[in-house]
């Protein structure tokens, strides 16, 4: 703490002195009441901030998840809040989500799911270029050795790794082709082999 914030803490606690005394002294007939109503709102605060950090917890039991229907040969991906549909596929045996985009040609990597699946964007040749909402990014071109979903694996499987900032690595149409169907129906999307 240096000299400036020192006098602020000071003021601060004699203020909250200063007005803790003043109810004190205003409630002396009612000070049962006035404690049982501070604890009340002690309470609302924690339930407030318990809430918030476990929000992601609440989120994830109560969101749904993809259903995969090995039997079928099916995988029903439910609409998130946003409005997108994300996949999780295993890629080199390495579970990364892809937001599924249909106006993608190519499967895109970025580089943080890039590194986790094995491959070294920083070896890579950024010979490719994309137009992005962002503008234009370079790619690479990259091999996997497997892509694999619903207990359906596809083997040497070429994609890019985008080196610009992309927060959610992209599905397109080079892997969703791959599926006999795609339909999106009563806020799924579902494939089927």
């Amino acid at each position: 703490m240096d000299g400036i914030e020192t006098p602020r803490l000071i003021y601060l606690m004699l203020l909250l002195v200063a007005v803790g005394f003043w109810v004190f002294v205003q409630n002396r007939q009612g000070l049962g009441k006035t404690v049982q109503q501070l604890a009340i709102w002690a309470f609302i605060f924690l339930g407030v901030i318990a809430g918030y950090g476990l929000w992601d917890d609440i989120r994830s039991t109560v969101q749904p998840q993809q259903v995969v229907m090995r039997d079928e040969g099916r995988v029903d991906v439910p609409r998130a809040r946003d409005g997108h549909y994300y996949l999780t596929v295993d890629v080199n045996d390495v579970p990364v989500q892809f937001l599924v985009d249909t106006g993608a040609s190519a499967v895109v990597l970025n580089e943080e799911d890039a590194r986790r699946v094995g491959l070294n964007p920083d070896d890579l040749a950024y010979l490719g270029r994309a137009r992005t909402a962002n503008g234009e990014v370079r790619t690479a071109l990259a091999k996997v050795d497997s892509m694999s979903l619903g207990g359906i694996t596809d083997r040497n499987i070429s994609l890019s790794v985008n080196e610009g900032q992309m927060d959610q690595s992209l599905l397109g149409m080079d892997y969703l082709q791959r599926w006999s169907s795609i339909e999106i129906r009563n806020g799924s999307l579902i494939l089927t082999r």
